[in-house]
């Protein structure tokens, strides 16, 4: 068997580049050829961004194409074209490092990206250094802690509907209602029977410096938000009113 490279994924946290663990910046720092998800329209994207103030001037950097489609076919094709442009690098024995926003674990394509490339050579080594997660970033924004105690925590990734906000609130103590854009209206009134307007907050683009946050949302039972917005509701009113300052 050959030299056996590397595939690692790193976490870069939420759009504060101050946020990528000690871990990850060393490994940046160290990478000859750095992948992540390619910009739109000519900008940057996110993890481009964030670690552009790192950039050393011998790397090689790669933006790859991943489609903001449901399509599973389309998906599968650009996962695949993705991955064939990794493996040409690490099939020359270049580690590659791939950067993703947030953790390269949580609802990241990275996973997809990894699988695609070990599908070509199961030899490649995997290696994954996490990051902070934007429901974590979102919460310090806020000042509020996500959990406490014996709280039961719900993570509802895009597609969901207020019914199945219905049957978690049942057991959990926090939601965390990920690209909520989509549905902010419907869960809004939601919210609003359920008494829960002064509990809940949204945060878009947390850490950035394009954040805003809106709590409580009595007062904005209308928002125009961007993709990466995210919606918190804890059951405890009286520690949300603390961290409030209510």
């Amino acid at each position: 068997m050959g030299l056996v490279t590397t595939l690692c994924g790193i976490g870069v946290g939420p759009g504060d580049p101050e946020l990528i663990t000690l871990k990850g910046w060393r490994r940046l720092q160290q990478a000859r050829v750095i992948a992540f998800p390619a910009g739109r329209q000519g900008r940057r994207g996110i993890a481009e961004e964030i670690i552009s103030p790192y950039k050393e001037p011998q790397q090689i950097y790669l933006p790859l194409e991943f489609p903001y489609v449901l399509d599973e076919d389309v998906l599968e094709q650009a996962w695949q074209k993705a991955a064939e442009e990794v493996y040409a690098y690490l099939a020359q024995g270049s580690d590659v490092v791939f950067v993703s926003e947030g953790d390269v674990s949580f609802y990241s394509t990275f996973s997809y990206l990894a699988a695609a490339v070990q599908s070509f050579d199961p030899h490649i080594a995997i290696e994954v250094i996490p990051g902070i997660c934007s429901p974590l970033a979102a919460a310090a924004s806020v000042g509020v802690p996500l959990t406490l105690g014996s709280d039961r925590l719900a993570i509802l990734p895009a597609m969901y509907h207020v019914e199945d906000l219905t049957q978690v609130w049942v057991w959990a103590d926090v939601v965390v209602l990920m690209k909520v854009r989509s549905v902010y209206g419907h869960v809004w009134h939601w919210l609003k029977e359920q008494n829960l307007l002064e509990q809940a907050a949204v945060v878009s683009w947390a850490t950035t410096p394009q954040q805003q946050i809106y709590t409580p949302l009595t007062d904005y039972p209308e928002l125009t938000l961007p993709y990466f917005s995210l919606l918190i509701v804890w059951k405890r009113r009286p520690i949300l009113q603390n961290f409030l300052g209510a």
